[in-house]
């Protein structure tokens, strides 16, 4: 395994409201100020053995993991603040968690991005790349990747996508393989959106990649078979947060249990910065797919017609300025049970959505790094767990329930880590 000693470079190409709030968190942590709470890696226990054993680490004290003083964070954004202005902007956290950390936050300012409001068109920017061609953005932002190392003395860095949500594009010609995607970049090719750009950016400067967003960016065939070549992990898409992590739950429940649904309507309601994005159609598509995939796959209705192969889902998304980052997700669920008698569960989730996502970005630059010291590369499913679109090998079907994912992601940490995986044959009865 490589040496840990370095500092761990953490890079998000975009400073808005999940990057600044990460950043703040993570410096109140170290600062002593305040817990990392709804971080995976820093409060939850592995267990070890059988149960009766009672060998429960922290994930952080089994695992050779960065410590959080080992973090050092720079961004890329198309707009000029720096990140306590963007963090004062977003009103995700108050006044008086930021002033502890302001000076930090001032500090730290983004270099101008690869931005193209064709793309996110409800965003406009002024701190661009002044470059026609993608090609020439591409090797910019690979520059932008070697000097951000040489900056902080590290060859360890690991890149987290925290933009916004782009138009929803479908793989095209030019994402089939490498050739093809490189003759698309010198040719300017439109199905070649930003987020691809720094995706094939970080895997060809040895960078671990995650999508935190519903975009086109490393999941297709170029960026996958590149990713395997370089030994560069990648993961995504598009960070389980409010109302979706809540379907996870739920929906396993109603499986389990073998109760039907005969319909699933979800809105939200949201006012910042990726709400005004997703107000645009095209950028809501990409979310609606992201949202709208996960009922199928955790219930199966192929297996289980008669529950819920007539199951009907609805998503929207609704922008409200005056909510912020405060979300609101309601969810209406018609479910039936013995009989056939109908019932009803409604969910009205107040959440926060920057909150719930800035300890994916921390857990996530974690894992991402261990894995390529582990020499791990290409996509890891065993990171699903993190996201609301899992990306998988063409071969396999993505894993939506919470549960199973999270089960997954801790017998791949045993095993990283050199110890037994758990079954539920671990504990053997008295006498077998």
């Amino acid at each position: 395994m490589q040496d840990t000693s370095e500092p761990l470079l953490v890079l998000t190409p975009g400073l808005g409201a999940v990057a600044t709030t990460f950043i703040a968190g993570v410096e109140a942590v170290r600062r002593g100020i305040s817990s990392p709470i709804g971080s995976l890696t820093q409060l939850q226990t592995i267990r070890l053995g059988p149960r009766s054993a009672e060998r429960n680490p922290l994930i952080k004290d089994f695992l050779p993991l960065a410590d959080l003083d080992q973090l050092v964070m720079e961004a890329w954004d198309p707009i000029p603040e720096n990140a306590l202005q963007a963090a004062r902007r977003a009103r995700v956290l108050d006044s008086s968690d930021l002033d502890p950390v302001a000076e930090f936050l001032a500090e730290i300012r983004p270099l101008p991005a690869v931005f193209d409001q064709n793309y996110v068109r409800r965003l406009e920017g002024t701190n661009v790349k002044k470059l026609e061609r993608k090609r020439e953005q591409a090797e910019a932002l690979r520059e932008d990747i070697r000097n951000l190392k040489a900056k902080h003395r590290t060859s360890r860095a690991v890149m987290i996508w925290c933009g916004s949500t782009e138009i929803h594009l479908e793989p095209s010609t030019c994402h089939q393989d490498l050739d093809a995607f490189e003759e698309g970049l010198d040719r300017n090719d439109p199905a070649i959106s930003p987020s691809q750009l720094y995706a094939y950016a970080a895997i060809q400067e040895g960078v671990p990649y995650a999508n935190g967003a519903p975009n086109l960016s490393a999941d297709f065939p170029a960026l996958e078979d590149l990713a395997r070549q370089k030994t560069v992990p990648i993961a995504g898409k598009d960070f389980k947060t409010g109302q979706t992590l809540l379907k996870t739950v739920l929906a396993p429940a109603f499986k389990a249990r073998m109760l039907g649904i005969d319909g699933w309507f979800s809105t939200n309601i949201l006012g910042n910065r990726d709400g005004a994005v997703l107000d645009d159609p095209d950028s809501f598509r990409s979310k609606e797919v992201s949202k709208s995939g996960v009922l199928d796959t955790i219930l199966q209705p192929e297996l289980y017609p008669d529950l819920f192969a007539n199951l009907y889902h609805k998503v929207r998304i609704n922008y409200y300025p005056p909510r912020g980052d405060e979300k609101e997700g309601w969810d209406n669920i018609d479910i039936f049970g013995w009989l056939g008698y109908k019932m009803q569960i409604k969910v009205d989730f107040l959440c926060r959505d920057s909150i719930l996502a800035a300890p994916l970005v921390l857990d996530l630059a974690l894992l991402l790094d261990l894995a390529q010291r582990c020499g791990e590369s290409g996509i890891q499913e065993w990171l699903s767990f993190f996201f609301k679109s899992p990306q998988v090998y063409p071969s396999h079907v993505a894993e939506h329930d919470l549960f199973i994912q999270h089960f997954r992601l801790k017998n791949t940490l045993r095993r990283l880590g050199g110890a037994e995986v758990v079954t539920h044959l671990a504990e053997d009865p008295p006498g077998s």
